[in-house]
């Protein structure tokens, strides 16, 4: 058993000194590309400051004849870019692949000043976190490396959503976790071939009308992920760290990404995955509050005064509930007015129209 003051101590000799709380740096895209592919990661130093989030994927899309080039792109890519206000994630391969060992060796000791988030696929449990996070604190101590590396789950069996909280809270390093919906629904067996979003199968009907049972009747799609996101947005607020919906496959059909995207934002979470840039401005534009939104919070904000008691705003009663759930807008929209200088100018339009 370890005792909770061991907590955030280093695992390593000369390791930097654990997070004590996840920063919370705007990630509405993590956008993916391949670094072995030359013409895809051509196109990198051009995307820094367009999207929050460039990701270096070696796994489940790289052949496994691409694996080491994918890897010593990646480095290349990362010595040679000033990603300034966009972090560099990467995705490793699985823990149980005969890659992942020399992943994290090369990654961090050559290019852990430039990585802040690694992705880990296929999280089972706390152990898996726990394997990792020891191996991360003798690779930082190793190249003297002054800030931890995060680590980022991807929720993908049964088993790990299952143990979805043990996950959270394994390791002060954890940042967030993603939804895997492929992966996961083949662990589950379910019967969807679809990359994320809803299935017409998956339905509720109206009931029939008793004076005309033949009639049509009206049915509703639902959304197949709904419980699964719900529970990965709790366990990631009970531990202070960040949940993200992840891919979705039809690339084609940007209103059902909108649709799935504006979904896991209502519920909770702070970015999407990006497998096209076509997509990136997609979950720029769902994971940001609306100027509307943000009028609305700051309208309560400053009629609330200290916090207490209740207030009439437009015939709606407005409490302290009320005040928190505009504060998440407020603050957000902060956040995201310091690296995007288009909102920015909305959210300062309306003090001024106001």
């Amino acid at each position: 058993m370890r005792p909770a003051k061991d907590f955030f101590r280093p695992l390593a000799v000369g390791a930097p000194e654990p997070l004590r709380s996840i920063p919370a740096r705007p990630s509405r895209a993590i956008h993916f590309f391949d670094p072995s592919n030359e013409k895809m990661a051509g196109k990198v130093p051009d995307m820094v400051g367009k999207v929050d989030v460039l990701l270096g994927n070696l796994e489940d899309a790289v052949k496994a004849d691409r694996k080491e080039a994918a890897r010593a792109g990646l480095v290349k890519i990362a010595q040679a870019t000033d990603f300034g206000p966009t972090q560099l994630w990467t995705r490793i391969n699985a823990l149980d692949s005969p890659w992942v060992l020399e992943d994290l060796t090369t990654l961090v000791t050559e290019i852990g000043d430039k990585l802040d988030v690694i992705m880990v696929p296929k999280v089972q449990g706390a152990e898996d976190i726990h394997y990792v996070d020891r191996l991360l604190a003798q690779l930082e101590a190793r190249a003297g490396l002054q800030r931890p590396l995060l680590v980022h789950a991807i929720l993908e069996t049964a088993r790990g959503v299952a143990n979805v909280e043990e996950i959270c809270g394994a390791s002060p390093r954890m940042q967030g976790l993603s939804l895997g919906p492929a992966d996961l629904a083949a662990d589950r067996r379910m019967k969807t071939t679809r990359v994320g979003g809803g299935h017409p199968g998956y339905l509720v009907r109206q009931d029939p009308d008793p004076e005309q049972p033949d009639q049509a009747r009206t049915t509703y799609q639902q959304d197949l992920w709904h419980y699964t996101i719900a529970r990965m947005v709790d366990a990631c607020a009970m531990h202070g760290i960040y949940p993200y919906y992840g891919p979705f496959g039809d690339i084609s059909d940007e209103v059902a990404t909108e649709d799935q995207f504006r979904n896991a934002f209502l519920l909770g979470c702070v970015g999407t995955w990006s497998l096209h840039p076509k997509q990136i401005a997609i979950a720029n534009r769902v994971f940001s509050p609306s100027v509307d939104d943000i009028r609305h919070a700051r309208r309560v904000v400053a009629a609330m005064g200290d916090g207490t008691g209740a207030v009439m705003l437009d015939g709606k009663m407005e409490d302290d509930a009320s005040l928190k759930q505009c504060l998440v807008m407020v603050e957000l929209a902060e956040q995201l007015a310091e690296i995007d200088p288009e909102l920015k100018a909305a959210y300062d339009a309306i003090e001024v129209a106001e």
